[in-house]
């Protein structure tokens, strides 16, 4: 049963049928034999070295599942920091200033109320995935007994650290006293909560900005639509809102307030592409010639503004093991991805939703346009979007498409297997596409992308046959 809960970045399953108290506390104990063996092995030996951070999120299954880890982490002997009810990249914050051996979140991100799991970082807020040491906190789980007389010889201790966690978010937030409206769906997540604590109410503790709240009780532990701000669908709201309320922009978060997506004035979304394009060039003012890590699914238009801009621009895996490690590994300054993680070198290279919000009123403040202005010249090619497929034959279909379109063919397009398939015809016939297996379900996912619509059309009309059945979800 354990194994069915463990996935390739996160531990996630449905409470309590699937993620039950019990594996929760063999979590705990796994947690901790892990993250105290990986800071031993590092050296360090720092006083706060046996601590790990434990934050939960406002599902009604969080304050249980909380305790149980907690408890487990205590009887493999890890000492606990409880910051209580915060988002994800309070967690990540926690770990860095109290520099502690690791942390974990409760939390099932975007998923359903039903749904809950664990988040794990290590040392400095690095990610825990499968291949990262996942595999050995589920090997330690599952070897430990419950029934077995085991001492809790761990301590545990409530921490308020809301302070701490403001000044930094705050550090990256400059309106230079312009006025900024802003209407926030929170998704009845830790947005809900946060936002207030880290701007004031309605924005009252940030002169000059005014914040229009959506979605923010999350008391119940339910949403008003699905926390996931990548389905089109959940922003309707949103984008009536900001239309109504004559808003500069909307922000959308997801249930645990890592990732955004904006909306600007007119109502309409803002590919997280884009945004990175934009956002780059304020980090960049800052630290010229460093780094910008981007989605490889982004748009041409992104390493040409990274460029302009005087930036490097490194393509990235998708996911945020991927991204954190290549910002880190790049000493880069800042990073973007399609699913509304954005990076920051002054974040201990993690990702963050409010800091992606400091940053975007900020930027907003600066250039004195309107978010529409600022997108307009980088939205200069036509783009797919991602568009699923379902197929059994995943490997077949893409040999088939290197053979056809790659090296060789009569498209001879360059091919790059950073992430999936990757192959490039823009210089030669004006489009560029990208096809990536899923980890968890028979699909292949396109992207695709054209200097101009009908080229986009044509193309898609020779590649997506060649893909399986279209799933429009």
């Amino acid at each position: 049963m354990l194994g069915r809960v463990f996935k390739a970045y996160d531990v996630r399953g449905t409470y309590p049928d699937l993620l039950t108290d019990q594996m929760a506390w063999q979590i705990g104990f796994g947690v901790s034999k892990f993250l105290l063996a990986d800071a031993e092995a590092a050296g360090e030996s720092t006083p706060m070295m046996k601590n790990v951070v434990v934050g939960r999120d406002m599902r009604t299954s969080s304050p249980k599942l909380a305790s149980e880890l907690i408890r487990g982490i205590n009887t493999h002997g890890g000492d606990v920091i409880d910051v209580g009810l915060v988002d994800t990249p309070f967690v990540y914050f926690a770990i860095n200033h109290l520099d502690c051996a690791g942390g974990v979140m409760v939390t099932a991100s975007h998923n359903p109320p039903q749904y809950n799991g664990f988040k794990v970082s290590k040392r400095k807020a690095k990610p825990v995935g499968e291949p990262t040491g996942l595999a050995e906190v589920r090997k330690h789980a599952a070897i430990v007994d419950r029934n077995t007389t085991l001492p809790v010889i761990g301590r545990s201790e409530s921490r308020d650290l809301w302070d701490a966690y403001i000044a930094h978010v705050r550090q990256f937030l400059d309106l230079g006293g312009k006025a900024v409206k802003v209407v926030v769906d929170a998704s009845n997540g830790m947005a809900g909560t946060t936002v207030p604590r880290v701007f004031g109410k309605k924005g009252a503790d940030v002169p000059g900005l005014e914040i229009v709240e959506m979605n923010f009780d999350n008391s119940k532990g339910e949403f008003v639509h699905e926390p996931n701000p990548l389905v089109a669908s959940n922003l309707a709201q949103l984008q009536e809102a900001v239309v109504a309320e004559k808003a500069d922009l909307g922000i959308c978060f997801d249930g645990d307030a890592d990732r955004c997506v904006v909306v600007d004035e007119q109502g309409k979304i803002v590919g997280c592409d884009l945004l990175t394009a934009v956002l780059c060039k304020h980090f960049l003012k800052a630290r010229p010639g460093t780094a910008v890590i981007y989605d490889l699914r982004s748009t041409k238009a992104v390493a040409e503004e990274i460029k302009n801009a005087g930036g490097v621009p490194v393509k990235g895996r998708v996911g945020h093991v991927f991204m954190k490690a290549e910002l880190a590994e790049r000493r880069g300054c800042f990073g973007g991805e399609l699913s509304g993680h954005f990076y920051f070198a002054d974040n201990f290279n993690a990702d963050s939703g409010m800091i992606a919000m400091a940053t975007v009123l900020s930027v907003l403040a600066e250039e004195g346009k309107a978010m529409s202005e600022l997108v307009k010249p980088i939205a200069r090619y036509a783009q797919s979007g991602e568009v699923n497929f379902e197929i059994e034959e995943k490997d077949e279909a893409l040999a088939e498409l290197k053979e056809t379109f790659g090296p060789g063919s009569d498209y001879d397009g360059s091919l790059e297997e950073l992430d999936g398939v990757t192959i490039d015809c823009f210089d030669k016939h004006g489009w560029w596409c990208n096809v990536r297996k899923s980890n968890t379900e028979p699909l292949l996912r396109l992207n695709l992308e054209a200097k101009n619509d009908a080229t986009l059309q044509k193309m898609m009309g020779e590649i997506a046959p060649r893909l399986g059945k279209r799933v429009d979800h």
